[in-house]
């Protein structure tokens, strides 16, 4: 099969010829697996290739500056939606954290005039190469920030003052919502007709749990959170796209929900949160949901052996392969403590474990 064959089986809940393979990292982790194959630093298409990798993003260039600008003074950066983030080390690297959150007290009515980007500002012009230049990949438009209110209006309310929204049915965290996605909904149409025709299927996401219980309750996913997504997987369907949904945390609770709504697959799968084992998904909605993940960015992979990695891939692929429905790859970005040869190790081993016999 090709790439496109075998993920397209998968998010059919069918059999392909082997375990198709995805891949996110932090950047420490990437540039070492990048000096690791002696590639360029830039070379994000050739380290798929040295892994395996099945899956790849099409996005359009952004030709329009942002609105917002960055705080040099005060180390900074600020991205087209107003998100502000600076730099936090730790031991093994970094994260360009959040921080300010700039609308945490803001009225509806400074929601309203809040500057955002536009689905204007981007060049769509550049899609089709894109995709001609990547087509050994099954492609993708969207990502993890597709719908992701809970996690994207923290970025810019504050997780406390989002999660008042929506038990409160605050008009202010409502209304920076739907312009978001009303923003994101016309840029992905844009951008799959631009595409014409080469696009696979649409990335979207919603961080519903901790990892011992749901950030929120059913009843307010359903008044506030499903309807907005409802409406990005109504468009994707209306290209024939399948839609998969990224879900942090103990987020299963939720998947009945989403295989009404018109959802083919789920993401990230950490093991270790509630109700999220490889075991308990498979038992529960194999079938009726594919699946993407479940090999951990907290467990082996970052903390153990060689031996211990690759232990804990082939048990994942023991439950998850049976059957078909499921794509190879970590719960999240791999991380900067992860040792090189762990992630190496996990590629290698998925190459010919992950093979339907």
């Amino acid at each position: 099969m090709t790439s496109r064959e075998r993920v397209l089986a998968v998010l059919n809940k069918g059999v392909p010829d082997r375990v198709p393979v995805d891949y996110d990292c932090n950047p420490g982790i990437d540039r070492r697996l990048k000096a690791h194959f002696c590639l360029a630093a830039d070379d994000d298409d050739g380290l798929r290739h040295a892994l395996g990798v099945d899956i790849q993003s099409i996005r359009p260039r952004r030709v329009k500056p942002s609105r917002h600008a960055d705080i040099p003074e005060r180390g900074i950066k600020v991205d087209e939606w107003g998100i502000r983030r600076r730099w936090i080390e730790h031991p093994s690297g970094g994260y360009w954290d959040f921080c300010d959150f700039p609308l945490v007290e803001a009225t509806a009515e400074q929601v309203a005039s809040w500057p955002m980007p536009s689905p204007d500002d981007y060049d769509y012009n550049s899609v089709a190469e894109a995709c001609a230049r990547r087509r050994e990949f099954a492609l993708y438009v969207g990502g993890a920030g597709i719908g992701d209110i809970v996690n994207m209006n923290g970025m810019l309310r504050g997780m406390e003052q989002t999660l008042v929204d929506l038990v409160a049915d605050d008009p202010a965290g409502l209304l920076l919502a739907h312009r978001r996605v009303e923003v994101q909904i016309e840029t992905l149409r844009r951008t799959i007709e631009a595409a014409r025709g080469e696009i696979d299927f649409l990335w979207m996401g919603e961080d519903l749990g901790t990892q011992i219980a749901p950030m929120i309750s059913l009843d307010t996913y359903r008044r506030h959170i499903r309807p907005l997504h409802q409406r990005i997987i109504d468009m994707a369907r209306s290209f024939n796209l399948p839609a998969m949904v990224h879900t942090c945390g103990s987020s299963s609770w939720a998947y009945e929900d989403f295989i009404e709504m018109g959802v083919s697959a789920v993401e990230a799968l950490q093991p270790e949160a509630a109700n999220m084992s490889p075991e308990y998904l498979k038992r529960t909605f194999g079938g009726r949901l594919a699946f993407h993940g479940c090999i951990s960015t907290a467990g082996p992979l970052a903390t153990g052996t060689v031996e211990e990695t690759v232990a804990c891939c082939r048990r994942t692929l023991d439950i998850m392969m049976p059957g078909g429905g499921y794509c190879f790859a970590p719960t999240h970005q791999i991380q900067d403590n992860t040792p090189t040869a762990n992630a190496v190790a996990m590629y290698e081993m998925v190459r010919t474990y992950g093979v339907y016999r």
